[in-house]
């Protein structure tokens, strides 16, 4: 077993904290100082972890996405023959997060896109890599429901896939100014409840 040290500790904290801030405040109303206050690490230590804010507002996009890549891939490891049901736990267990911090943040994905996405090099290729990421993550839950028949098989699960993300982020951000989680269960209930099923 690979032991954690003090430095990745920090860094996970830094990332962590980083996530949560950048979600609720954006990219430009989130300064250095709170975030190292935050985790208690000295101004002057930031740069032995990351090399720049846009290096960590690139980390923190990979580090969050991670999270629900993974979440995806457990629900489809412990529902094996029934992907459907995977995904439909997935965006269920989802819906319920955003409702109980009723629908602050959103998606950081989202937010960054809109707000540094075609700005920031460095934080547009972090942006398309997880989106790239998690859209992987759903054509395979996709593809595994085609073989298991309950998903259309006329089109391709990386098709359906690329429209699921697209469909979803902008119900999530829809959900942000409506407070509400209706534009989500309509993505769900069109998508992964007629347009795609079998």
């Amino acid at each position: 077993m690979q032991k954690i040290t003090q430095k990745q500790t920090k860094r996970e904290n830094l990332l962590n904290k980083g996530v949560s801030l950048l979600m609720v405040q954006g990219f430009h109303g989130t300064g250095l100082k709170e975030i190292l206050d935050a985790v208690q690490i000295p101004k002057g230590s930031f740069y032995s972890y990351f090399g720049s804010k846009e290096d960590f507002a690139a980390a923190s996009i990979t580090h969050y996405i991670a999270i629900y890549v993974e979440r995806l891939q457990s629900y489809l490891e412990q529902s094996e023959g029934n992907a459907l049901g995977a995904m439909e736990r997935y965006v269920q267990e989802t819906m319920r997060e955003l409702e109980a911090i009723e629908f602050k943040g959103g998606c950081l994905l989202g937010n960054l896109m809109g707000e540094i996405g075609d700005t920031s090099g460095v934080c547009r290729m972090a942006l398309k890599t997880a989106l790239d990421c998690y859209r992987d993550a759903w054509e395979l839950a996709l593809s595994c429901a085609q073989r298991e028949g309950s998903i259309r098989a006329d089109k391709s699960a990386r098709e359906m896939a690329d429209l699921w993300i697209n469909a979803w982020q902008g119900a999530l951000l829809r959900m942000k100014i409506e407070h509400s989680t209706v534009p989500l269960k309509q993505c769900y209930d069109e998508l992964l409840g007629g347009l795609f099923k079998a």
